[in-house]
């Protein structure tokens, strides 16, 4: 499968190229950075920090696409919208890992995979996908009059959207499991003397600090007990490896906007 890094020199780009060369069945065909960067003309593999790809960084989408099945994102949502159409137009696969995007950017992305096949997900860990299944069914299964729930994590400095997207992808596993909007029912910050916790809404706290790649906990106190379920991401390399096993999924699949739950078999 002929697969496109785009975002190549940000860390996610760097981590993709070097999954793509160390997996079997795929093969980088382009690798894409933004107009100016001062990785344009040379070779990916040097980008990426392994041998030589024979393969340069280059800004001209159009001429990239035209030889791909594929492309691997996780970029920024501006950039992962432009990049959508641009699959659309010559109907590709599209595995989407960039997180924050608003509710307008959702709708051109799922207009998009009319004529793309899109992967979603705010987060491409197999790990954490399985932790969403978990947290649903416990959610499910506790309910929120006798256990408060809170969901936790916490990410590197540079981080720029909060919460987190697989903090916002556990909240609406934990909804679905309540059967409730967590639009409506969630809590994003507090501050002040703002009272006795209320039962039923879904709370949210992030941390920012250092090098963390990725830690998250869903937590359900109740009356003397609490139950975490918890997922720790060590290296990037996690979700790399979870997108390329994305692209070979979506790659038999008809045009359509889907997620890492229907890659693992896990979608209602």
């Amino acid at each position: 499968m002929r697969l496109a890094v785009v975002g190549a020199s940000g860390r996610m780009g760097r981590e993709l190229i070097r999954a793509v060369a160390q997996t079997d069945g795929v093969k980088l065909a382009a690798a894409i950075d933004r107009k100016g960067s001062e990785w344009l003309g040379k070779d990916a593999g040097a980008l990426a920090g392994i041998e030589s790809l024979g393969i340069k960084v280059t800004e001209d989408i159009p001429s990239a696409f035209a030889r791909i099945d594929g492309i691997l994102d996780f970029t920024r949502p501006e950039a992962s919208v432009a990049y959508a159409n641009h699959a659309a137009r010559v109907h590709i696969v599209h595995i989407i890992g960039t997180t924050g995007f608003s509710q307008a950017d959702e709708e051109k992305i799922a207009a998009a995979a009319h004529q793309a096949t899109i992967v979603k997900s705010g987060n491409m860990s197999l790990g954490v996908n399985l932790l969403a299944g978990l947290a649903k069914n416990a959610a499910q299964t506790l309910g929120p009059e006798d256990f408060d729930i809170e969901i936790l994590e916490m990410h590197h400095r540079r981080k720029v959207d909060t919460p987190s997207g697989t903090a916002l992808l556990l909240g609406g596993a934990v909804a679905k499991g309540l059967k409730t909007d967590l639009a409506k029912k969630s809590i994003y910050s507090r501050d002040g003397h703002i009272g006795p916790r209320e039962k039923g809404p879904i709370g949210f706290a992030s941390l920012r600090g250092g090098t963390v790649v990725g830690e998250h906990s869903v937590i359900f106190a109740g009356k003397d007990e609490r139950i975490i379920l918890s997922h720790i991401a060590e290296n990037r390399s996690i979700f790399a490896y979870g997108a390329i096993k994305a692209a070979f999924w979506a790659k038999s699949k008809p045009h359509g906007l889907y997620s890492m739950l229907d890659v693992l078999n896990m979608a209602d």
